[in-house]
């Protein structure tokens, strides 16, 4: 099958929501939550990730991770990432139970799509009895935002779709990355196969993801390649939320009140020296309707 297809195949069994100006939805992917070990790159930014999250909560957004939300293959047991994190596992709960959580899957945590039930509890800590924690939650491979009374519409996927190594091959690629890229990129060496640290392999995969986004004329917002994009309009609308494993930041996609904002929290420093977390736009906000209409992306007849 080819990439392209395969992303068609996507799209066609999406889950499709509608989107307007009153809606509030943050983009988030590659968190890659992991045990808390020297082999976890989420650990580093998990007070800015737990700051921007609360802050997103208390603003009424809903909160849609684009997939790698845990890193399940260098790890094997999800408790194991839910224990380590318990603190970031209640506030997604208490997205869940506010009806504002979507998840997606991707390469690095398909056994959520394969098996959603091992989201249901968390492990024991200082004594308490195992609870439900996300019981019942659909994990998705792509989701389809069609703006309000009209053709046009935004898929969300991983990205590692287009991607083959990584997707038709992941088992390959999973064992490769416990058995040998792991170990030796604690000695520096960087796996060649990762679209994330492989500039090569993220401009082949965006040239895939661009590529179908052109000839569906569909938007696209995307992760995987831990690169974050925010296209300019009459540019083909591909759009990457970035990660959260960044050595300084993590990165975000916002849309409210029509727009869409790609933008990244960070710890900075005043000049007392006491230190904040803080959230700066690095792309946008503009109108979304401005990428449709700029670049033609109506569909057939409308």
């Amino acid at each position: 099958m080819s990439r392209l297809k395969r992303i068609d195949a996507v799209y066609e069994k999406a889950l499709r929501i509608i989107l307007n100006e009153d809606s509030k939805i943050v983009m988030m992917s590659d968190i890659h939550r992991g045990i808390g070990n020297q082999g976890d790159n989420f650990a580093k930014n998990r007070t800015v990730y737990q700051a921007a999250l609360l802050h997103y909560y208390r603003e009424g957004f809903q909160y849609i991770e684009l997939g790698d939300g845990d890193e399940l293959w260098e790890n094997k047991r999800m408790q194991d990432i839910t224990t380590a994190h318990s603190d970031i596992f209640r506030l997604l709960r208490r997205f869940y139970l506010a009806g504002r959580l979507m998840m997606l899957w991707g390469n690095h945590d398909i056994e959520k799509g394969r098996h959603p039930e091992i989201l249901s509890t968390y492990e024991p800590i200082l004594g308490r009895k195992p609870r439900p924690l996300l019981p019942n939650l659909p994990v998705h491979e792509g989701v389809v935002l069609k703006w309000k009374d009209s053709p046009h519409e935004i898929l969300l996927i991983h990205g590692h779709q287009a991607d083959f190594f990584n997707d038709a091959l992941w088992p390959l690629a999973r064992f490769l990355v416990r058995k040998l890229w792991r170990p030796l990129e604690l000695l520096g060496v960087k796996d060649p196969t990762s679209a994330a640290k492989s500039r090569r392999l993220k401009d082949k995969v965006e040239d895939v993801l661009r590529q179908w986004t052109k000839e569906r004329r569909v938007a696209l917002v995307a992760g995987h390649t831990h690169r974050a994009v925010m296209p300019k309009p009459g540019e083909v609308p591909y759009f990457n939320d970035g990660c959260c494993v960044h050595l300084l930041s993590i990165t975000a996609l916002e849309i409210s009140q029509g727009r869409i904002t790609l933008v990244q929290w960070l710890r900075k420093a005043r000049a007392d020296g006491t230190v904040y977390i803080a959230r700066e736009i690095l792309g946008g906000p503009v109108p979304i309707e401005r990428f449709f209409k700029a670049a033609g992306y109506a569909a057939e007849g409308a």
